[in-house]
């Protein structure tokens, strides 16, 4: 072989190797990076979303005020169908009954006052988890007979004589904001009952055992033309805020929390306030 010839083969040599050795450094560089992102690419896929959460069961007891009845009822019902396989039952009735059956033991998930007073029935037995929320606020008006024909048109219209007038128990929300507009109109009824809670004593001018009664607007809107509703400006004095929270002791807390949320969404504001709720 000339010397020529054996020059040309080295040179054929060194180059195959360099490009071998290429070879080798682009392959080992690559399989380096498909190790190094695998495992983020893997937990992008695996990873729960962020803003997810658990999945309700079960069902959640709410103890109300009574004058809540129309609108948690709707609010129940769209709570079962945004969360399938939840139940949601209620106990309505007067809110100083209701904290005493939760501070005497009765279960229950959630608490919705119809007054702060009352309310405080249950936090000052450490029955509540956190610090209750205001979520509405209530304003009385008086409900008289379909077309009113006793011609009642103020609160002083209540004490005449022979007119039947209800009242809730003093020791109800709407009974002790009755009273409080009654003591700043330094007027005295003696009604023919006090009753439990504020559906009971609609209940009596709709059945036309009483002429006229005390009640929420809440509640004269929900009646329809059952009753007819009679503003009086003494009511701007006694106006009830209604909290609402969860019970320490509740058998479903993640559904509690939730059925809290709800009826402080927008989509829950939107029902309350279409029943004749305040906005807090």
């Amino acid at each position: 072989m000339t010397r020529s010839a054996r020059r040309t083969r080295r040179m054929i040599q060194v180059t195959g190797a360099g490009a071998a050795l290429l070879l080798a450094l682009s392959a080992c560089s690559s399989s380096s990076s498909d190790k190094g992102s695998s495992p983020d690419a893997d937990r992008s896929v695996t990873a729960a979303p962020s803003g997810s959460s658990p999945k309700l069961s079960g069902t959640v007891t709410v103890f109300a005020a009574a004058s809540l009845k129309e609108s948690f009822t709707a609010l129940g019902k769209q709570f079962e169908k945004e969360h399938p396989g939840t139940t949601v039952t209620f106990s309505f009735g007067g809110s100083d009954t209701l904290a005493a059956s939760i501070t005497g033991g009765a279960p229950a998930d959630v608490f919705a006052a119809a007054s702060p007073k009352t309310m405080a029935i249950v936090t000052g037995k450490k029955d509540a988890v956190g610090t209750p929320a205001t979520f509405v606020r209530n304003q009385l008006e008086i409900a008289t007979l379909p077309g009113n024909p006793d011609k009642v048109s103020s609160l002083k219209d209540l004490t005449k004589s022979g007119l039947k007038v209800v009242l809730c128990a003093k020791t109800v929300p709407c009974g002790a904001a009755a009273q409080k507009a009654l003591d700043a109109s330094g007027l005295k009824l003696t009604p023919v009952s006090y009753e439990q809670d504020v559906k009971s004593a609609l209940t009596k001018v709709e059945l036309k055992e009483a002429d006229a009664a005390v009640v929420y607007k809440t509640d004269v809107k929900a009646a329809g033309d059952k009753v007819e509703g009679v503003e009086f400006p003494e009511s701007a004095k006694a106006v009830n805020d209604y909290p609402i929270v969860q019970l320490k002791n509740a058998p479903n807390a993640e559904a509690a929390k939730a059925f809290i949320a709800l009826v402080q969404s927008d989509e829950g504001r939107q029902v309350l306030t279409g029943a004749g709720f305040l906005q807090p």
